[in-house]
């Protein structure tokens, strides 16, 4: 059979045959319940044709004769109540008395009733076994697929071919859809030869189906082989092609195709222009994405929520916080704020744009926030460093009976750590341990990160030691942790523990090992770990690892080394790097360096004013007050001012800022009553023989 001939026109069933009666006339109401029942439209006018078709049976007489012209009403009827189980089953009970359940007619409306049960989907198997036309399979393998079972649609397929049924036109595109969907490519290429050997392969849906096969199969080259050759191409076609490139990451092939399919005049629809915005927004190309946009609405291309998303996402990641809300109000006026992604895109907008204000009125608003949207606040607190409001926000979520999971505990965990915030972390400890986030390796190395930079390095210690699938994010949170604590000869057991497990470390944690050296004063170890990471683990040195070299040599006195590296680095030296050997200058009293050093480190006309306060105290430090002078006169040229110390305390109800020197914030009373304490234990150390006491002001700043 051609695909010509496969999708022609069936031809109309012949008439039915004269009514019997018993006087052997037709009668009218015979007539008209019979002509009621047999077409589906005629049938849903009815107010009760379950009624009608038991009166039409008692007015049928019991001749063999009669019992088929129940043929076309017990098929509109299994389609009018195919969602009604009790009655789908007793029509198919009267079929099968009357022997018609194998019918051409009645077999496929059978298996769409049963089929649109997924308990009865066995049982719609067995139903469709022998058939001898292709029609109950290609319902069968459809019924399947729509329940998103695509290995049995393949199954399906196959009975149908070892029970000698030859596929038609409309099987194929169905099975290869299947094939995409499980990812069998093997058998998509099967299907594809035989479709090819039997002539049905010249079809627009066939092809369409093909490509999107072998597109989502991952052989592109095959895909745009079958593209290429295509006679005739409608907006599916392109879509395919442009998709599969989309989700293998070549974004910019995808982006030259919808250029191409724009310029030969191709129908686009919101599905393709959804796909090259997103394919900008992974290029991060935010500007393309937005204008894009803004090209679907003048050209009256339709906009979806899914558009609403993406524009959402582009301006987040952008920070344009007056082109979000123009999309905001596209959303309220399309009635799509109410959608839960549309909702989160937005809201994650203004709390990336730093409107948190906005994105809570946002959150209020919704009348049940699901899990996902508690996630994007949270998450938007903590981008502000805001602990407060996120634990306030976390403890209304579980009050909620909304369920935190890893994702949740992974934001506020990290939060925690940023900003030091102990009991907080050890709250989310206990939620990790009761709720049995066991197997999330995640969620324990955010746990180590956090207790390492609260200082609690033993209970740091404690959660890697019961790890058993840790990791190198693992290692590096342990060694990180005993570096800033100038435990430097610790971390390095456990960088050595890591490469007896045969972990190869990368470029972050020789960062964090050559750090925790610097602290330490671990000179020779310091080299040792620069020369095995460039010639042992083939680790090209970056500009951070040049960085901790500098710090290494400037911390331990050997000033002359520190000026060599920053002058002989591949990479131009950042004004980090000069302001630390000044520092280490002013800290030796070796002012020539440091003059050399401070002299490279102005010509920058670097923004952070504690650099020029650096070089002005070596300069005062040394006598120099003409380059005191000079420096204090370029700090009020360029406009750099000294931002005054920033600190938080908690007293037990959450931590609030205070600046240096400031009285009036209502907590100053109990504030400096504890940095009192904190003074007179520090006088103790030592006698204050080695310590130098500053000022409660100076000790803030």
């Amino acid at each position: 059979m051609s695909a010509a001939a496969a999708l022609s026109p069936r031809p109309p069933p012949p008439p039915p045959p004269p009514l019997p009666t018993a006087a052997g006339e037709p009668d009218d109401s015979l007539h008209s319940l019979l002509a009621s029942l047999s077409t589906p439209s005629a049938l849903r006018l009815l107010p009760a044709p379950l009624l009608a078709f038991s009166r039409l049976r008692r007015l049928l007489p019991p001749a063999a004769a009669a019992t088929h012209l129940l043929h076309r009403p017990i098929a509109c009827l299994l389609q009018h109540h195919r969602a009604d189980l009790r009655v789908g089953l007793q029509l198919h009970a009267l079929s099968l008395s009357l022997g018609l359940s194998r019918s051409a007619l009645l077999l496929p409306r059978l298996l769409s009733f049963y089929s649109h049960h997924p308990s009865l989907l066995p049982s719609a198997s067995s139903l469709a076994a022998g058939a001898t036309c292709p029609q109950p399979y290609n319902v069968l393998i459809s019924a399947f697929l729509g329940h998103g079972l695509p290995r049995h649609a393949l199954a399906a397929y196959r009975g149908m071919t070892d029970d000698g049924v030859l596929p038609d036109a409309f099987t194929y595109p169905s099975v290869l859809r299947a094939c995409a969907e499980a990812g069998d490519l093997a058998l998509g290429r099967a299907v594809h030869d035989r479709a090819a050997d039997t002539g049905m392969d010249g079809h627009l849906f066939f092809r369409n189906a093909l490509v999107g096969m072998y597109a989502k199969c991952g052989d592109l080259v095959a895909a745009r082989r079958v593209f290429d050759g295509m006679n005739e191409r409608d907006v599916v076609s392109w879509n395919s092609i442009i998709s599969g490139y989309a989700a293998s990451g070549q974004w910019r092939e995808a982006v030259e195709l919808f250029r191409r399919m724009q310029a030969e005049g191709a129908e686009v629809n919101s599905v393709t222009w959804n796909t090259v915005a997103g394919g900008y927004i992974q290029m991060r190309d935010y500007r393309a994405a937005v204008g894009l946009i803004r090209d679907m609405v003048r050209g009256g291309a339709s906009v979806d929520f899914v558009t609403l998303v993406i524009g959402s996402n582009a301006c987040s990641r952008a920070g344009w916080l007056r082109l979000g809300k123009e999309i905001h109000g596209m959303a309220v006026r399309m009635q799509c704020d109410g959608i839960e992604s549309v909702a989160n895109a937005v809201i994650t907008m203004y709390a990336r744009c730093k409107d948190m204000e906005r994105a809570l009125m946002l959150f209020r608003m919704l009348r049940c926030p699901g899990l996902v949207t508690w996630n994007t606040m949270i998450a938007g607190f903590a981008l502000s460093d805001d602990a407060e409001e996120a634990s306030r926000l976390f403890r209304e979520m579980v009050c909620s009976d909304v369920q935190p999971n890893y994702v949740t505990v992974v934001t506020y965990l990290a939060l925690c750590a940023r900003v030091a915030n102990l009991q907080h972390g050890r709250e989310l400890h206990a939620h990790i341990i009761k709720h049995g986030f066991r197997g999330y390796r995640l969620l324990w190395n955010s746990l180590i990160d956090m207790y390492s930079k609260s200082g609690r390095l033993l209970v740091a210690q404690n959660v890697f030691d019961t790890m058993d699938d840790r990791d190198m994010i693992s290692y590096t949170s342990m060694i990180a942790g005993y570096g800033m604590q100038g435990k430097g000869r610790v971390a390095l057991q456990i960088f050595n523990k890591m490469i007896d497990s045969g972990i190869i470390p990368d470029e972050i944690i020789m960062v964090t090992v050559l750090s925790a050296c610097s602290h330490s004063g671990l000179v020779r170890e310091g080299e040792e770990l620069f020369d095995k990471m460039v010639h042992l683990y083939g680790i090209k040195p970056q500009m951070e690892h040049y960085s901790c070299m500098v710090d290494l040599y400037a911390r331990a006195g050997l000033l002359e080394k520190a000026e060599e590296i920053l002058n002989q680095t591949p990479f131009p030296a950042t004004s980090t790097m000069w302001a630390a050997l000044v520092g280490a200058c002013h800290e030796r009293g070796n002012i020539i360096i440091g003059e050399r050093s401070a002299r490279r480190l102005l010509e920058m006309r670097t923004e952070n004013a504690g650099h020029y306060v650096l070089i002005a105290n070596m300069y005062a430090a040394a006598g120099c007050w003409n380059e005191l002078a000079t420096v204090r006169k370029l700090m009020r040229d360029l406009g750099v001012t000294k931002a005054p110390g920033l600190a938080w305390a908690d007293l037990g109800n959450g931590f609030t800022p205070f600046l240096v020197g400031d009285r009036s914030n209502p907590l100053a009373p109990e504030i400096y009553e504890v940095l009192d304490e904190l003074s007179e234990q520090m006088r103790s150390v030592n006698n204050s023989s080695d310590l130098d006491i500053l000022s409660m002001e100076e000790l803030i700043e």
